[in-house]
C-alpha cells in the first residue's frame, strides 16, 4: 500500500491505482469535473498510475491547468469528429487565433466552412462525447513519428519534429484517430461536455468555458477590429511561408534569418508610416496608445514619434508609467500582491493637470518613474509645447476615458497595441499571445526592473486580470490597432529567457510554468539577437536598442 495526501487527508491506496480512480473518492468535494492531478508539485495526467508516497492537488477547469487540459481535449474531440464525417480534410484545418473564449478555426485553402458540415460535425462530436471514449496516450520513436506524420499528410507535424532532438513524441489517441498536441488532455470524451461550434467569418469558433464557470458556455465576444487585425497578420505569416515553428526552423537552418528580419521590420515600420499619416490628416494634437503589458508599448510610441517628425510634426513620447503613485501607495489585488494594472495605481489627477497645462501652452516638468526604488522622481525634464507640437501618450489605460478625462475627446486619436502571436507550433496547436508576451516580460522585468523570472511568473496572473478589467473592454474604441508580434522573436528571445527560467527552484510554486515554458521555447532554433535591428520592438525587452527604453 501506498500512502497519499490530499487536502490534508492521508489515506492509502494500492500500488498501482491510477489518478483518476483516487479523484473520484474526492470528486464530491469539487462542483465541477476533477480534470488533472498536481502530485508531488509535478502536473500528472489522470491515466497516470500511483508509484510512490504523494501529496496531491487535484484540478478543475477552474485552474489554469485544468482549463488549459480541458480546451484541449475539446480541440481533440473536433478534430476526431471531423476526420471521421470528412476524413483527412482534417488535416486542412488550422486553429487560427482566440476569439474570446473560443478558438478561430478555418481552412488552409481558403474554403469556406458551411453551416451543414458544422452542424454534422457537431452532432459526431456529440455522438463522441456520449460514447465516453478513452483517450490514450502512447509514446513513440521520433523517427517513427515522423514516418506516422507523412503517412497521414500532416506535413506540419513532419517539419516540426524535424528539428527536435527528444528521441521519443507522445502521441495521442481516440480510436483509429492519432495527433500530436502540446500539452496535457482529460482521460476521456465524456469529460468534454460544455461547448459549441458557431460560423463566424470563413471559418468557425470552437466555443469553451472560463474559469469561473467550467458548467457555462459564455456568447462569443466577437471584436470585429481585433479580427481583422489578426486575420492580416496570418495572411502575411502565409505569404511569407513562415506560418509555423517548423516553417520558421526550416528558414533559419537555410540561412534566411536576415531576409525574414528585414521583411518583418519592413511591414512593421510600414505599418507605423501608415498610422502616422492617418494621424496628421485627422489633425488630432493627442495620441493615445494602449494596450496589454509586454506590448511594446514604448518603442511603438516612439517609432511612430519618428514617423510624424517626417511628416512636420514635432511629436513628444510620455510614458504614462511615469505618473505612477509611490510603491508603498499602489492599490493592492484580493492576494495582497501590488496591482501596478489597476487604474488608481496612476496619478490620474496630476497626469491630467500636465497635459491640460501643455495643451495650455504652459511649461511643465514631466516626471520619470523608478522602478527599483518605487518613486516618482523629478529631474528637470521640461516642456513646452507648439503649433506643431503633438502628444504621443502610452499606457494601459490611454483608451479609458477616466485616464484622460479632462483632455478634449475631438483631439485625441486613439492606437490599440498588442503582441497578437501570429505563429502556430503546427497548424493545430496554436501558440498563446499570452505565452509570448509573459516570455517578453520575464526577460524586460529582469534586465529592467531587477525582478526574477519567479517574480513575473508570480505576479502574472493579477497582470491578466487586470487586462481583463481596465483594457480589453477599450479595445475596440481604438481608432487604429496595431500588431507588435514579431513572426521570428521566440527564436531570439530563447537565449535569454531560458537561463531566467533555468533558475526557479523546483521546490517553488512558479517551477511547473518554467518548465511548460522552456517545454515550449525548446521547440524554436535560436536566433542570434546581433541580427535584430536598434529601432526593432524585441531591444524593448532584450535590450542594445538606440531608443532609451
Amino acid at each position: 500500500m501506498v500512502r497519499v495526501i490530499v487536502n490534508g487527508e492521508t489515506r492509502e491506496y494500492e500500488h498501482g491505482t491510477t489518478f483518476q480512480e483516487i479523484a473520484a473518492d474526492y470528486q464530491h468535494l469539487f462542483d465541477s469535473d476533477i480534470l488533472m492531478a498536481s502530485v508531488n508539485g509535478r502536473l500528472r495526467e489522470l491515466h497516470r498510475k500511483l508509484e510512490k508516497e504523494s501529496e496531491i492537488v487535484f484540478l478543475t477547469a477552474r485552474d489554469k491547468a485544468g482549463l488549459s487540459a480541458y480546451r484541449r481535449s475539446t480541440l481533440f474531440l473536433l478534430l476526431k469528429a471531423w476526420y471521421d464525417v470528412y476524413g483527412k480534410d482534417v488535416n486542412q484545418l488550422t486553429a487560427c487565433f482566440t476569439i474570446g473564449s473560443g478558438l478561430y478555426m478555418e481552412r488552409m485553402d481558403g474554403r469556406a466552412v458551411t453551416q451543414e458540415e458544422l452542424d454534422r460535425v457537431y452532432a459526431r462530436m456529440r455522438e463522441i462525447t456520449e460514447q465516453d471514449l478513452v483517450i490514450h496516450k502512447r509514446s513513440m520513436n521520433t523517427d517513427d513519428a515522423i514516418d506516422m506524420f507523412r503517412r497521414h499528410g500532416m506535413e506540419d507535424r513532419e517539419r516540426l519534429f524535424r528539428y527536435r532532438i527528444a528521441s521519443s513524441v507522445n502521441i495521442y489517441s481516440i480510436e483509429n484517430y492519432d495527433n500530436y498536441f502540446y500539452g496535457y488532455m482529460v482521460p476521456s470524451t465524456g469529460f468534454v461536455r460544455v461547448y459549441s461550434l458557431e460560423l463566424y467569418d470563413r471559418g468557425f469558433i470552437v466555443n469553451t468555458p472560463k474559469k469561473k464557470d467550467p458548467e457555462y458556455l459564455p456568447p462569443i465576444e466577437a471584436s470585429g477590429k481585433l479580427f481583422q487585425i489578426q486575420r492580416a497578420s496570418e495572411e502575411w505569416s502565409r505569404k511569407l511561408g513562415i506560418c509555423d515553428v517548423g516553417t520558421l526552423n526550416t528558414a533559419i537552418a537555410e540561412g534566411k534569418t536576415r531576409e525574414i528580419i528585414l521583411m518583418q521590420e519592413a511591414l512593421q515600420e510600414k505599418c507605423i508610416g501608415d498610422i502616422a499619416e492617418t494621424i496628421v490628416t485627422s489633425g488630432r494634437k493627442i495620441v493615445m496608445i494602449a494596450g496589454p503589458s509586454s506590448s511594446g508599448k514604448t518603442t511603438f510610441s516612439h517609432r511612430l514619434s519618428i514617423q510624424l517628425a517626417a511628416l512636420g510634426m514635432r511629436p513628444h513620447p510620455i510614458e504614462a508609467d511615469n505618473y505612477f503613485v509611490n510603491r508603498e501607495d499602489t492599490p493592492k489585488d484580493e492576494n495582497g500582491e501590488y496591482d501596478f494594472e489597476n487604474l488608481d495605481a496612476i496619478d490620474v489627477r496630476q497626469f491630467n493637470e500636465d497635459m491640460c497645462r501643455l495643451l495650455a501652452g504652459e511649461e511643465v516638468e514631466l516626471p520619470r518613474f523608478n522602478f527599483v526604488s518605487g518613486k516618482r522622481e523629478y529631474k528637470g525634464d521640461f516642456l513646452r509645447l507648439g503649433p506643431e507640437d503633438v502628444l504621443v501618450i502610452e499606457g494601459i489605460h490611454c483608451l479609458n476615458e477616466k485616464m484622460s478625462h479632462s483632455l478634449p475627446p475631438d483631439k485625441k486619436f486613439r492606437i490599440y497595441i498588442s503582441a497578437l502571436t501570429q505563429l502556430n507550433i503546427d497548424n493545430q496547436n496554436r501558440i498563446p499571445t499570452t505565452d509570448g508576451r509573459l516570455v517578453r516580460r520575464i526577460i524586460r522585468d529582469a534586465r529592467k526592473r531587477g525582478a526574477s523570472a519567479r517574480d513575473t511568473i508570480r505576479r502574472w496572473d493579477s497582470v491578466r486580470r487586470g487586462e481583463e478589467r481596465n483594457i480589453f473592454p477599450y479595445q475596440e474604441d481604438a481608432d487604429v490597432m496595431f500588431n507588435s508580434a514579431l513572426v521570428y522573436e521566440l527564436a531570439v528571445l530563447k537565449q535569454f529567457a531560458e537561463p531566467l527560467l533555468c533558475n526557479i527552484p523546483r521546490n517553488c510554486e512558479e517551477y511547473q510554468e518554467a518548465k511548460r515554458l522552456l517545454k515550449f521555447l525548446d521547440y524554436f532554433m535560436c536566433i542570434s539577437s546581433e541580427y535584430v535591428p536598434g529601432n526593432s520592438l524585441i531591444r524593448e525587452f532584450v535590450g542594445g536598442g538606440i531608443f532609451n527604453v
